[in-house]
C-alpha cells in the first residue's frame, strides 16, 4: 500500500471505531404508560363532554386554541391537563407532564 491509501484506511478505521463506540453509549428507558404519572386519578373531562360542561365543571380554560383542520379540532389548556374538541364534543383529555422534584 501506497502511504496515502494506507492513511485513509487508517482514518476509515478510526472513524468507524469511533461512531460505533458513540451508538452504544446512549440509553433507552422505557416507562409503562400506566406509570407515567402519578398524577393518573386528577379528575379531568371525559369523552363525550361538551364545551359547555367542561367549563361548568373546571372552569375557563387559561388559554383556548382555534379549531383547525376537517373535522374542527380545537384544544383548551388547563394549568393540569389539556382538553381537545371536535366541534363541540371532547374527544380526549391529557395529563400534563410535571417533572419530579430533585431529591437530595
Amino acid at each position: 500500500m501506497t502511504a496515502p491509501t494506507n492513511l485513509k484506511v487508517h482514518l476509515l478505521i478510526a472513524a468507524i471505531a469511533l461512531f460505533s463506540s458513540v451508538a452504544t453509549i446512549a440509553e433507552t428507558i422505557k416507562i409503562p404508560v400506566g406509570q407515567q404519572s402519578t398524577a393518573s386519578e386528577l379528575a379531568r373531562p371525559l369523552l363525550g363532554m361538551s364545551k359547555d360542561a367542561v367549563e361548568k365543571q373546571y372552569g375557563s380554560p387559561d388559554e383556548r386554541i382555534a379549531a383547525k383542520g376537517v373535522p374542527p379540532i380545537s384544544r383548551w389548556i388547563y394549568s393540569d391537563f389539556v382538553v381537545y374538541f371536535e366541534s363541540d364534543t371532547v374527544i380526549h383529555s391529557v395529563i400534563k407532564h410535571k417533572p419530579k422534584e430533585p431529591t437530595e
